[in-house]
């Protein structure tokens, strides 16, 4: 009876304490895309994820009601590192959803000018703001009703101020938010005083650089707790808010020049039990969630111990028997180092593999074969089919791009008949394809009730090279895996000479999870072997379910940024990059990695052969 009766109380008490406006309140998710293009649109790093941002603990005063309650000490602030922008969850500061909306833009456009200068919290603020209304001039009319409206409930809430220093710091941050122009003297403005004023909603929150921890190392931390693959096929740990974290040693880390007494070892050796309540798989997940919601920064730190999935997976690599056959001693690759802005030559090393002959065969199913057949004769026309010839003397239709390359150079020269015609007529096709599919640890979870991710990409992979076979169309198929940089396989499926037999369809069978996707490396392996072939037009196809990772730093930003520099080389060799992702998320990295047009979705994995081959014949097809 008391438990019911203080649920009721909470509940009745925080709601009547709620200051909010929830009428009218917007959340993120509804401003994703926008919020999305309009940061960058100002300036914004392409590279910046947009996520929810955690509940910190904010100052200013609060009234009776919300002492009662016990709330108003906590709110999600807006912040911005290296790696992403942090953003309210949800927004009902005002009455009006209006503001709510413009105030999520603002926020957008704000961090995309924000750079610390050194200066302070205020200062940095005020020229971002400078800065953003020069960029976007359009957000002014904006700017100055969300200003009005803040500065109204500030100056009502000032009055519930007590301290002198509280009061003092008020009125000069009301008037720095009146007069964005004016800079804050260093000397008369201090960091510390925002702590006690309630949150400037206009502006970025300053985080303290010593309870930071680094993204590598908040990375590695993160690693060691969960078992491989998890993260990567959890869709919910990837909704995560973003947290503040710091580094912390274990309390049974000992000096390493201190000594412990060996006689009270030799007694108490045997009665010490070492508990490790972070790795405990029995506890409450609902209640870890909202611990960790209630602190203000979580405490990362390693034991020097990892779970036995852990040491299982990185240590416990296939035995020379078991393992895929290796062909030739492997290569070196470089890596692009994004915060230097330049490659790191032979940074990974890359090892090809075959299946053994000894594989099983590979027997499709009644039904993927059927798909295949028809798949094959709509790419069959493909060989047949007349073709455009562009820049004639004459011809069918007006080619519009010779037409204005024609008008540009009319002046510097004298063609008596400009060749801006063209015409279909049958010809040879000159194509060669590379499909590079991924075989990270990841494709092991389940798309749907029936199939995992590798056997939908196994039936892709066996479609596609049915399809193939009947245009004639030169093409490889090659599989990727990484383990560090040390480690990255490249699994040979089908070489550009071999033909599709049985052998090939074998080794499409035997494929299985392997390990981390350390996709830049792979993407420059395939620029390689495509760049060695003499048609005129090559295609690189990569098939993959997630962003690229791996146990080192390549997790996070350095994989995206190593992977788009992957691409932009591959096209500068030349070719023609295009990938073909089955991750939800896939819109949220895939442009910034292959530009607007260069990828697209399944929403459907069981789908992804028919569209494979489609998108195969789209690409192909001279339009």
């Amino acid at each position: 009876m008391e438990e019911w009766i203080g649920e009721r109380w909470h509940r009745w008490i925080t709601r009547a304490a709620d200051r909010s406006h929830a009428q009218a309140a917007v959340t993120l998710e509804e401003l994703q895309a926008p919020l999305g293009l309009l940061y960058r649109a100002a300036g914004g790093g392409p590279a910046v994820r947009i996520v929810p941002a955690a509940d910190m603990h904010i100052g200013g005063p609060r009234n009776w009601l919300q002492r009662i309650a016990g709330s108003g000490q906590r709110a999600a602030l807006p912040r911005l590192d290296a790696e992403t922008l942090a953003l309210p969850p949800r927004i009902a500061l005002f009455e009006h959803s209006t503001l709510n909306r413009d105030l999520y833009l603002w926020l957008a456009a704000l961090a995309a000018c924000y750079e610390p200068s050194g200066q302070g919290w205020a200062a940095d603020n005020l020229q971002a703001c400078r800065l953003a209304l020069q960029r976007c001039p359009g957000l002014l009319p904006r700017w100055q009703r969300l200003r009005d409206a803040h500065l109204a409930q500030r100056r009502q809430e000032a009055k519930a101020l007590r301290s002198a220093q509280a009061r003092s710091a008020e009125v000069r941050l009301q008037a720095l938010l009146t007069e964005p122009a004016l800079t804050p003297p260093a000397e008369d403005w201090d960091d510390a005083d925002a702590a006690l004023l309630a949150p400037v909603c206009l502006w970025l929150q300053a985080l303290p650089a010593a309870a930071l921890m680094p993204p590598g190392q908040a990375r590695q931390a993160q690693g060691a707790a969960l078992p491989p693959g998890r993260a990567a096929s959890q869709p919910q740990q990837q909704a995560q808010k973003r947290r503040r974290t710091r580094v912390a040693q274990s309390a049974s880390q000992r000096a390493p020049l201190l000594l412990a007494a060996k006689s009270e070892s030799l007694r108490s050796w045997s009665e010490h039990v070492p508990m490790d309540r972070a790795s405990d798989e029995d506890c409450d997940l609902q209640e870890a969630q909202a611990a960790a919601d209630d602190m203000e920064a979580l405490t990362l730190s390693r034991d020097g111990a990892a779970s036995a999935a852990r040491i299982k997976f990185d240590l416990d690599l296939p035995s020379a028997a078991a393992d895929d056959l290796q062909l030739g001693e492997g290569e070196t690759l470089p890596e692009w180092d994004w915060k230097r802005k330049r490659l790191l030559p032979a940074h990974c090393r890359v090892q090809t593999l075959v299946a053994r002959p000894d594989t099983a065969a590979f027997t499709p199913a009644p039904a993927l074969r059927q798909t295949a057949r028809r798949l094959r004769r709509r790419l069959e026309t493909l060989r047949a089919a007349p073709q455009w010839q562009r820049g004639c003397h004459e011809g069918e239709a007006l080619d519009l791009d010779a037409w204005v390359r024609h008008l540009g150079c009319v002046q510097a020269s004298s063609h008596s008949e400009p060749q801006v015609w063209a015409r279909r007529q049958r010809g040879e096709r000159s194509l060669a394809t590379l499909l590079l599919a991924d075989l990270s640890l990841s494709t092991d979870a389940y798309a749907n009730n029936e199939q995992r991710v590798i056997d939908v990409i196994r039936d892709a992979l066996y479609v596609f090279g049915e399809a193939l076979q009947g245009c004639g169309d030169a093409f490889s198929m090659l599989g990727f895996s990484s383990v560090r940089r040390s480690q990255v396989r490249i699994h040979q499926l089908k070489d550009f000479e071999e033909p599709w037999c049985a052998a090939v369809q074998n080794r499409v069978g035997a494929i299985k999870p392997g390990y981390y996707t350390r996709m830049g490396a792979a993407i420059r392996l395939a620029t390689r072997r495509l760049q060695d072939r003499p048609e005129r037009q090559r295609l690189l196809l990569l098939l993959t379910d997630g962003k690229p990772n791996d146990l080192d730093v390549y997790e996070g930003r350095w994989g995206v940024e190593d992977t788009r520099e992957a691409v932009n080389e591959a096209r500068r060799a030349g070719l023609q990059p295009f990938c073909i992702s089955i991750d939800e998320d896939a819109a949220r990295y895939l442009p910034h990695l292959f530009g607007q047009q260069g990828w697209t979705q399944v929403l459907r994995p069981a789908e992804l052969p028919l569209r494979l081959a489609r998108i195969y014949s789209r690409l192909t097809r001279q339009s």
